[in-house]
């Protein structure tokens, strides 16, 4: 079996450490790669095979949704969330076309788990 490799995005460290927490139950083997901006992101994937990604919505510099738009080239066959409490009709059209999953925040262990499992 390979390692999955995860990549959780948000400026919230809290937040990163949660969901980092709540995979770690579910999956101990996985390597999991946090980021606390948009730009931290792209820069800590160069050259890493992603799986799984969580990325916050409402960053400063590139928001989340445009990352997971640049995201989504580099790493098309990727599983992909945005974590956010915008739950704005136009947002979850948005990420629906781009096939990306959507939780709502405040994230529980229970939605981060049943979008890892």
């Amino acid at each position: 079996m390979t390692v999955q490799t995860m990549l959780v995005v948000d400026d919230s460290r809290l937040t990163r450490m949660m969901v980092k927490n709540f995979v770690h139950v579910a999956h101990p083997e996985w390597n999991i790669i946090e980021a606390g901006s948009g730009e931290e992101a792209l820069q800590k994937v160069n050259g890493e095979q992603i799986d799984w990604m969580t990325i916050d919505l409402n960053m400063p510099g590139i928001d989340g949704m445009e990352l997971a738009e640049q995201l989504k080239h580099q790493f098309p066959q990727a599983n992909m969330c945005l974590l956010t409490a915008n739950v704005q009709k136009s947002v979850q059209q948005r990420a629906s076309k781009l096939g990306i999953s959507f939780v709502s925040k405040p994230i529980t262990e229970e939605k981060i788990v049943g979008y890892v499992s």
